[in-house]
């Protein structure tokens, strides 16, 4: 890798270390009312936790607040979860619409295995059954938001999902970093929208990559 871009990721780190923190403090009297709204809407546990897989395969324990019924369902088998989903909770309705289910992920952030931006985590399940070329999002440290999520993310296909996270992590900068935390604002006020320019950006990316059988070395 660059020095250049080694350089950026300590940079990186070092601002997920700092705004992570500073909006732990500022957040907390929301963190103790959600946790007491979810209580009294439908009990406890009042945080969601679930083994996912980060850089370079590493299995964490991601965070969220509680927005579903308990249920026995699996995973694999709930597929993307919309807000009309029956096991959603009333509070949890409001939480997943304004993205604040994900406010704990801060922690995650905070101890290192997150980052603000990257692509979303996935569970073992779907990394098992991962090609070549999705194995590519595990080059980065997974994020709370990314540019499959500003760019559609519940409306669009898994495997366009896939070809946003490659392209932001071979196009990376932290320029790039700082416009998903702005566009992240925008979805969270304006709602989710589906953006062709940057699908079609992604997937052009990705036939150009497949036929000139490029490997991505992209290391973090």
């Amino acid at each position: 890798m660059h020095f250049a871009k080694k350089y950026m990721l300590i940079i990186k780190r070092v601002l997920d270390i700092i705004i992570s923190t500073i909006l732990i403090m500022l957040i907390l009297p929301l963190i103790i009312a959600l946790s007491i709204l979810i209580w009294f809407d439908d009990g406890r546990p009042i945080f969601f936790k679930q083994k996912r897989i980060g850089l370079n395969y590493r299995e964490f324990e991601l965070l969220k607040f509680r927005s579903m019924r308990v249920n026995n369902v699996l995973v694999e088998q709930m597929g993307q979860v919309k807000e009309d989903n029956p096991l959603v909770t009333h509070v949890g309705r409001v939480i997943r619409r304004l993205k604040i289910d994900e406010l704990p992920q801060l922690f995650n952030v905070l101890f290192g295995v997150m980052s603000l931006v990257g692509p979303r985590p996935t569970i073992s399940e779907q990394v098992k059954n991962y090609e070549e070329f999705e194995k590519t999002r595990l080059l980065m440290k997974p994020g709370m938001t990314g540019w499959a999520q500003v760019n559609g993310n519940t409306h669009l296909s898994w495997e366009e999902r896939i070809k946003l996270d490659i392209w932001y992590i071979n196009h990376w900068s932290l320029l790039l970093d700082f416009s998903i935390i702005f566009k992240t604002i925008k979805v969270i006020i304006f709602g989710e929208q589906p953006k062709n320019k940057a699908i079609k950006e992604a997937s052009d990316f990705a036939l150009r990559a497949s036929r000139n059988g490029r490997e991505f070395t992209h290391n973090t």
